[in-house]
């Protein structure tokens, strides 16, 4: 099915706190839009408008024809005792989708008024989210994604990184929803995942919103980008992809200055040249009246040039007055990362000989390796490889089943761990932190205040916060803390650009060891590293 999903002048508000004000979009067939703007800005809260999970404050959703199916695909950090076979069924629609066929039918079997139209809409419907070939699709896509059938019957609680990662795209190949709402869908995703998952969307004809802080993603798959403005909540629409979104962005900010420098300037010129027209004048009069002056019409003939003087700087005012004001552009808040580097550990930072980790179906190793101080590692691999395992093993947070690891004298690690469960708990963010750092409460504050975390989120709990806000608090942990082996487990997760940026620079300067972990293409490019280990 053909269908367009359109937001007219839509408005969503929390409290007193507008997030979109006035949005307006269309998402035609064949459309790929790519949602970007700081974290918090709103980009989840528009998706959640536009599945209808959120009503707006003021305007509407359209979706023509009505009928049509919309499929929110978000992103799920938390993990449950649903089963993976439910999980797929859930974020197919086809759950939902049996539930409705199954009263509708029980509604005919009845009589009950209207139970004709609704079997045959419940019907329509689960013929169209493919729920009648359901379960023998399922079995091929888990099959090429490497997922095992006896994983279908696992409680997602119990799967690993990559295993999660790969039921997640799992659930996109299986869905056929005719409009599409992806929410940070590369997460945690492998080359190959993100392979798939690009040959994927641009196979859709279906309109797809999508947000995302891939930049290598954005670039391959979007044909427009709807920036969220953080100051008017407004929505910028860019057309003709990724990189013509940053040239004309970069383009409009300079004009934007431009107008304002111009406008300033001018402004200021008039307003020099009113004050020494005043002062010309002030000093015309002050001459006339010390002159004594007895000719009445030399008096008159000088008063009459102050008072013209006078009035060239009334006119001048008024220039001022009728000029457009142009408001100097508002600069975005920006994160200003710095990791300080503990003292120097010794040369040898971790050795494994031999190193085994054996979990029943999972088996790492045996490994062989030397961690040498200075040292910036990238290590690479499918989901399941082993990756947040070695890290594990490195670390000291598991021991080998067999064989021996080692760590060097002086080891302080910072870490940015894959689920982001550093600060979590039921205490607050500030007491979380304040007892993660040693600081006092209004240090930790001003800290974390450097992170965009201010106001409430400091006050919440911590487990409450989102996956975005808990990766900058682990951010500011890092820099209060200092380290010297620097472990980042996928880290630009749930960053938005901005902050990507400046943890690629922060990175640059750090003198310490990195073990790095990522699939974020861009990242890993500019990043520096001494060596790759492939697992």
């Amino acid at each position: 099915m053909s269908a367009t999903l359109t937001l007219h002048e839509l408005t969503v508000a929390r409290g007193a706190r507008i997030l979109l004000d006035d949005v307006s979009l269309v998402v035609a067939p064949g459309a790929r839009i790519g949602v970007v703007g700081p974290n918090g800005v709103g980009k989840s809260t528009l998706l959640r408008a536009a599945a209808g999970l959120l009503p707006p404050d003021r305007g509407e959703v359209r979706l023509a024809p009505p009928t049509a199916t919309v499929g929110l695909l978000d992103q799920e950090p938390s993990r449950t005792g649903e089963t993976v076979a439910d999980l797929l069924r859930r974020r197919t629609g086809v759950a939902g989708a049996d539930l409705e066929l199954e009263a509708a039918t029980e509604a005919m079997a009845v009589d009950e008024p209207d139970s004709a139209d609704r079997y045959d809409r419940a019907l329509q419907r689960w013929l169209a989210l493919g729920a009648a070939d359901f379960d023998a699709r399922v079995g091929a896509v888990s099959d090429d994604l490497g997922l095992p059938e006896r994983t279908l019957a696992q409680p997602t609680v119990q799967l690993s990184g990559g295993e999660a990662a790969r039921a997640g795209l799992a659930a996109l190949l299986l869905s056929r929803f005719d409009v599409y709402l992806l929410d940070e869908p590369t997460n945690d995703l492998d080359l190959d995942g993100l392979d798939r998952l690009e040959r994927w969307v641009l196979g859709l004809n279906a309109p797809v919103l999508l947000v995302s802080h891939d930049r290598r993603f954005l670039d391959r798959v979007v044909t427009d980008v709807a920036e969220i403005d953080e100051f008017s909540h407004r929505l910028e629409v860019y057309g003709g992809g990724w990189q013509a979104y940053l040239d004309e962005r970069e383009r409009a900010r300079q004009h934007a200055w431009e107008r304002f420098e111009d406008y300033d300037t001018e402004r200021k010129s008039l307003a020099q040249r009113a004050q020494r027209q005043r002062e010309w004048a002030q000093q015309g009069q002050a001459k006339v009246r010390r002159s004594g002056e007895n000719d009445k019409h030399i008096r008159n003939f000088r008063i009459d040039q102050t008072e013209q003087l006078a009035g060239k700087a009334a006119q001048t005012k008024r220039a001022i007055d009728r000029l457009e004001t142009v408001e100097k552009p508002r600069e975005a808040w920006e994160l200003r990362l710095d990791i300080p580097a503990a003292e120097r550990s010794g040369t040898v930072v971790a050795r494994l000989n031999g190193a085994e980790v054996d979990r029943g179906a999972f088996r790492l190793g045996p490994i062989d390796l030397l961690v040498e101080y200075g040292e910036r590692i990238a290590i690479r691999g499918r989901n399941g490889a082993g990756k947040s395992t070695l890290i594990d093993l490195i670390t000291g947070r598991l021991e080998p089943t067999a064989g021996e690891v080692t760590r060097g004298s002086g080891v302080v690690v910072g870490e940015i761990e894959q689920v982001r469960a550093q600060l979590t708990g039921a205490a607050t963010l500030i007491r979380a932190f304040t007892d993660a750092t040693g600081l006092d409460v209004a240090d930790a504050r001003t800290l974390l205040a450097k992170f965009g975390l201010v106001g409430d989120h400091v006050e919440r709990e911590a487990a409450s916060l989102s996956p975005g806000e808990r990766t900058r608090a682990g951010l500011a942990l890092l820099m209060a803390n200092g380290a010297n082996l620097l472990v980042l487990d996928e880290p630009t997760n749930h960053l938005d650009l901005p902050a990507i940026e400046q943890l690629e620079q922060a990175l640059d300067t750090f003198p310490g060891t990195v073990l790095l972990v990522t699939h974020d293409r861009a990242f890993l490019d500019r990043v520096r590293t001494t060596r790759t280990i492939d697992l």
